[in-house]
């Protein structure tokens, strides 16, 4: 009981030196509200409002109706360009796409050959580039075969494909830049507070005092991994159900109060990292520094932006085991599909392991900063 009374007291001391910390709590706020409204709405990975410039030499029904196919909001408008301008335009920025469309192209199509349209891409813009050209393609396809449909010509079609999307039927990015750019965040602000936590005691001296008091390191410690995380949770729960679900829109499948225990398990390892870092760093600038080799590979790799199936066999074998690509797994199963606790329990487990191990860690390296102090 004792033991428990140090760590509570000694958390309200941590949480009142954060709220008094007037930049630390302005960056909270702002990554957890403005910098996720504004990471959804970046289509970063989305074909949107994509510039098209359209030479059409056919002039006809079927070059029009092909033409009237690219709609916001993947593709602007298609302007018409001159064939001598294209080069000009497209060396300047103007366009992403150029559709050329050439003469006698519907005349050539209803006799039974194969005309060809061409497809100009600046790949410059490699995102839009890639995707776009496969939207361009699945809209000249859909309106050629429904104008050959109407004209009552016979349709050359392989098997069709029936496409069923599950969890994001629009394929809107927002839905999945939102929850994921929260797990970032959590990966980057609950290292940065706990680790600013223990050098900020050193940096003002009052570290000096905790060591002759009747604490253990394990005190002083889990003291800060509970102040730090309490923050942290508030800022998620905040965050989803305000900003995610009310100002962005995203529908959430799952239930959010189980992802938030997930949340919380989480934070005991990103925390228990950043008291660790805290214990080797001397300064904040060091601490800085420590927290781009350790968050940013984290947030990377953990398979928020890219799936872990597509990395090499030996990054991958790594990043199976690394608690934050157990989390961005336990947030897309709960948030996404809706999963229960049957599902992702054993990702709970495995994270809250290693969270022990770090915090085994800290508390040894607390020991060693403990006895050079003295």
């Amino acid at each position: 009981m004792r033991a428990a009374a140090n760590i509570f007291w000694l958390g309200t001391k941590e949480l009142r030196s954060f709220m008094h910390d007037v930049v630390l709590l302005a960056f909270v706020v702002w990554s957890f509200s403005f910098a996720i409204v504004t990471q959804s709405d970046s289509h970063l990975e989305d074909v949107y409002h994509a510039s098209v410039g359209l030479l059409d030499e056919d002039d006809s029904p079927l070059s029009r109706q092909i033409a009237g196919g690219f709609l916001l909001p993947q593709f602007a408008p298609p302007k018409p360009v001159a064939d001598r301008d294209i080069d000009r335009l497209m060396n300047a920025g103007e366009f992403t796409f150029v559709l050329h469309i050439p003469p006698y192209f519907e005349r050539d199509l209803l006799a039974g050959r194969q005309p060809s349209i061409q497809l100009i891409v600046d790949a410059t813009a490699m995102a839009q580039a890639g995707i776009g050209a496969g939207y361009a393609q699945q809209i000249m396809t859909d309106e050629i075969a429904r104008y050959l449909s109407h004209a009552g010509a016979t349709v050359r079609s392989p098997v069709p494909l029936e496409l069923h999307l599950a969890f994001n039927p629009n394929s809107d990015s927002s839905w999945f830049i939102s929850v994921m750019g929260i797990i970032e965040d959590i990966n980057i602000l609950a290292i940065i507070l706990a680790g600013a936590a223990v050098v900020r005691e050193r940096e003002h001296g009052t570290l000096d005092h905790l060591l002759v008091m009747p604490l253990t390191p394990f005190e002083i410690a889990m003291s800060k991994i509970w102040a730090n995380g309490l923050v942290m949770t508030v800022a998620v729960a905040l965050s989803l159900y305000f900003v995610v679900r009310g100002l962005i829109g995203v529908p959430i499948a799952g239930s959010i109060p189980l992802f938030l225990c997930g949340v919380v398990i989480y934070l005991f390892f990103t925390t228990s990292i950043g008291i660790f870092l805290g214990t080797v760093a001397r300064s904040m600038p060091q601490l800085g520094l420590l927290i781009i080799l350790v968050a940013l590979p984290m947030n990377m790799l953990s398979g928020a932006n890219t799936p872990i199936q597509s990395m090499p066999p030996l990054l991958r074998a790594i990043m199976e085991a690394s608690p934050s690509s157990h989390f961005v797994s336990i947030a897309q199963a709960i948030l996404y599909r809706g999963s229960g606790f049957d599902i992702v329990w054993f990702n709970f487990l495995i994270v809250a392991g290693i969270g022990a191990v770090f915090l085994w860690l800290a508390v040894l390296r607390f020991r060693q900063v403990t006895r050079a102090a003295f």
